[in-house]
């Protein structure tokens, strides 16, 4: 069938042609209606993304707030007058430079106190991480489910009262004359000791203070540790005739060795942050913090000393400054290690 003109025509009317544009327009506006609804679902993803990042940040606001008032501003504004010769009841600055860090590599005291700190840390690690977690494997294989949080919370205990307060307690219990420490030696027939009186005691007296006080927080991290360790693989290794010594070294072991990094790193730092028990229990409320002849004064509390009792702020901000670069160089080189030992399941 054709027209006048000769162009063919279509059963329904219209010309190939016609046919072929009107296609075209209709996938056109399918493919902009699809490319619509694409557009929208993807503008409706970013906002929902974006307002969970604003719920997100809005929660961690407060913590965020916190940190940024009472630690980084602090800790930024120590690093910045240990540059200066500066005094809480002055107030002019002067700015002296690295003058404070030249006057306190030439204090002999002050590579005495990193001494110090460093055979107090040397000997705390390796005696919390071991009696630590040998009280929790005594916790999760002696006592029952049953009766198990009481032991729990027993451990824990010590780790909830006040520093001080304990720190007291233990003053008396070190008293050379009467107190219960010398009491028992001299019940076993055992010579009894000066403990906080002599040079040689005092510090030792101190980590067992510090142990008792802080033992439970780490046998409780440990405890969250074992829970995690498959029973399944100690029961196989046990239908296999494994031993408990060889079950503790080829699968408990190594299924720890996350948490006993963690606590590495966290006995690191509160050792050579430790302050408050070496102040109280060697005569620091008599003016007397660190003694006797300087055998207890670590980094921390030499920090305290000079710009609480002598008003140099400007050279204790530069010790904290040098304290914060040694803390951080052990975490980086713990965790070097920890990259080569720790087993990540």
């Amino acid at each position: 069938m054709s027209t006048a003109e000769g162009m063919p025509v279509s059963v329904s009317g219209y010309s190939d042609a016609s046919r072929s544009v009107l296609g075209t327009e209709t996938y056109s506006s399918a493919e902009k209606s699809r490319q619509g609804r694409s557009s929208r679902q993807s503008l409706a993803r970013s906002l929902k993304r974006l307002q969970d990042r604003l719920v997100a940040y809005g929660l961690l606001f407060p913590t965020i707030s916190v940190f940024v008032i009472f630690f980084y501003i602090p800790a930024g504004y120590l690093l910045y007058i240990s540059f200066f010769h500066w005094s809480v009841l002055s107030s002019s600055t002067n700015y002296v430079g690295l003058e404070n860090f030249r006057r306190l590599f030439a204090q002999p005291l002050f590579f005495h106190s990193l001494l110090t700190t460093g055979y107090y840390t040397l000997v705390m690690i390796p005696a919390t991480v071991l009696l630590s977690l040998g009280v929790a494997l005594v916790l999760r294989e002696a006592v029952t489910a049953r009766r198990g949080g009481i032991w729990r919370a027993a451990v824990f205990l010590p780790h909830v009262t006040p520093v001080v307060a304990t720190s007291i307690i233990w003053v008396w219990i070190f008293n050379p004359q009467f107190g219960l420490a010398n009491f028992v030696l001299t019940s076993l027939h055992l010579p009894a000791l000066g403990w906080l009186s002599t040079t040689q005691w005092a510090l030792p007296a101190v980590m067992i203070d510090t142990l008792w006080h802080s033992l439970g927080l780490y046998v409780i991290i440990f405890l969250a540790g074992l829970a995690n360790v498959p029973r399944d693989l100690i029961e196989v290794a046990q239908l296999d005739g494994a031993k408990r010594k060889r079950i503790f070294r080829r699968i408990i072991w190594p299924l720890l060795s996350p948490t006993t990094f963690f606590v590495l790193i966290l006995s690191t730092v509160n050792s050579w942050q430790a302050f408050s028990q070496i102040y109280t229990m060697t005569g620091g409320p008599h003016g007397g913090g660190g003694g006797p002849a300087f055998s207890t004064t670590t980094d921390a509390l030499l920090v305290y000393t000079t710009a609480f009792t002598y008003d140099h702020f400007s050279l204790a901000a530069a010790m904290a400054a040098i304290l914060f670069v040694i803390i951080l160089v052990l975490t980086l080189i713990q965790k070097w290690i920890s990259n080569r030992v720790v087993f990540y399941r």
